[in-house]
């Protein structure tokens, strides 16, 4: 039996760019890290971390799905994107608490590494993408294989094809420098003009397409999905293998992409991709934030047959103030390798977070919001 790792501390740190920490101490002094990030919404998760100290100081931290078991279910009310990022948060830190005091990856707890090492792709583009050219060449010579590009800026609920033309040579341009391209629609696009793009866009042969609506839309997914050959990608906004079960139900979807920061953790999102993985469909974790939501994807992909490709935030355009190595003590733990992140081979979530900084850093508590936007008209657009 596991000695006792009795937790009797749990704390959160605001850090830039956007993202929220947090730090499971236990009475001995062994010490966890995980990424609770909820992007605009980090006041609330730390929030939900208050009944998580009521339940959970004194409690053993080995005892993992029994907290998950209990913090899920406990409180009555349950799921959501504030709920599931803190417990999605706290579960990392106990995988690296428990890894670190076995001297064991995570992985290796989960039943043993697949893989080496995973492929990665990079963001290019911004909110509002138009030069396109240099920064997919730019990502090339890092060594990606692939990128990801939102489709548009705002548009309109109706409109014609007309539109669609500066999207395709944006995609066309990414393609002549080497990439393979995904194209993130980030459920800015209504359904009425979401079935002409998809149409349109199917020739250029892409990775997939992401949201093309948003998840809320079930049934107009199922219809693009029926339209098109393209891959369909979703799931950042789904925070549970109970949300995921209808879409795999429908057959609407191509591609998951659960956020190892929002979805519940580690273990949660295995059991989602072993849900995906029954139904034929790949695994392409959502990962615009910090080095521990990475580290914790790649603990997933060490072990996980169907996971397929890995989002990492390296240079990302929200990334204003600190990027993903701002807060690692070893910046190769989790640096990209000829266009593939390797599997950690250090205990726990295998990437040594530099207190020092976080707590510097923290001091200057961001309140990070993303913009709002709106149409020619004066309405609301979708961001």
């Amino acid at each position: 039996m596991a000695k006792p790792l009795i937790i009797g501390r749990i704390e959160t740190f605001y850090v830039p760019p956007r993202w929220l920490f947090v730090r499971v101490e236990t009475e001995d002094g062994a010490v966890g890290w995980g990424e609770p990030s909820l992007e605009g919404y980090a006041e609330a998760v730390e929030g939900a971390f208050e009944p998580l100290r009521d339940r959970f100081i004194g409690h053993d931290a080995n005892r993992i799905e029994d907290i998950w078991q209990i913090a899920y279910r406990g409180g009555f009310y349950r799921g959501g994107p504030v709920l599931m990022s803190a417990l999605a948060g706290f579960e990392q830190a106990l995988w690296d608490l428990k890894g670190r005091a076995l001297g064991l990856p995570a992985w290796e707890m989960l039943g043993g590494r697949l893989r080496d090492k995973i492929r990665a792709y990079a963001w290019i583009g911004g909110d509002r993408p138009h030069e396109i050219a240099d920064a997919a060449e730019a990502r090339a010579g890092q060594g990606f294989s692939a990128v990801k590009m939102n489709a548009t800026a705002e548009l309109d609920w109706i409109g014609t094809p007309r539109h669609f033309d500066e999207v395709i040579d944006r995609v066309k341009a990414a393609q002549a420098a080497g990439m393979d391209v995904g194209l993130d629609f980030h459920g800015r696009v209504h359904r009425p003009m979401a079935k002409q793009l998809a149409k349109v866009l199917e020739p250029l042969g892409l990775l997939f397409i992401e949201e093309p609506l948003l998840s809320e839309n079930p049934e107009g997914l199922r219809q693009i999905s029926e339209l098109v050959s393209t891959p369909i990608a979703l799931g950042e906004r789904l925070y549970s293998r109970w949300d995921y079960k209808p879409f795999f139900e429908a057959g609407a979807v191509d591609i998951i992409q659960p956020d190892l920061s929002h979805a519940g953790g580690i273990l949660e999102c295995r059991k989602i991709a072993a849900m995906a993985e029954a139904y034929d469909v790949a695994v392409a974790p959502h990962c615009p934030l910090g080095p521990l939501a990475l580290a914790s994807c790649l603990q997933l992909a060490a072990c996980t047959p169907n996971v397929a490709i890995q989002e990492m935030s390296l240079g990302i355009h929200y990334n204003v103030g600190a990027d993903l190595f701002t807060y690692c003590k070893h910046k190769e733990q989790l640096e990209p390798q000829d266009g593939y992140l390797p599997i950690p081979e250090g205990p726990g979530l295998g990437v040594d977070i530099d207190e020092d900084v976080v707590r510097d850093l923290h001091k200057d508590r961001h309140r990070w919001r993303n913009p709002i936007w709106r149409n020619k008209d004066g309405s609301f657009a979708e961001w």
